[in-house]
């Protein structure tokens, strides 16, 4: 299905205990968007929505609705940090093209 490195789950527990209501995981999405016609979407979640993929990491969950399993599968999530810029990055073996910012993907 999907996989977290060991930094990107390291920034999602840490993000879910730095706020100030209660989730108790994330949502990762597919949407239409972006310059090459979709993009990803990381919100943070306190349940599961019917027919969702729920996905357990030690601390949190990853939901899953069914319309961007597809586009999702096999997909690894790292959390990067350099000197100029911090984020989430996805290797998605489904895309098979980005845009020139790498904010979004086509398949």
């Amino acid at each position: 299905m999907i996989s977290l490195t060991d930094a990107a789950e390291n920034k999602v527990r840490e993000f879910i205990q730095s706020q100030n209501e209660s989730y108790t995981g994330i949502r990762l999405a597919v949407v239409e968007g972006g310059c090459s016609g979709f993009e990803y979407r990381i919100i943070l979640e306190s349940e599961a929505k019917k027919d969702d993929k729920v996905i357990q990491y030690q601390g949190f969950h990853v939901f899953l609705d069914q319309k961007s399993i597809p586009y999702l599968n096999g997909t690894q999530i790292d959390f990067v940090e350099t000197p100029t810029e911090s984020g989430f990055s996805f290797k998605n073996p489904n895309a098979t093209g980005s845009c020139g910012c790498g904010e979004s993907f086509h398949i």
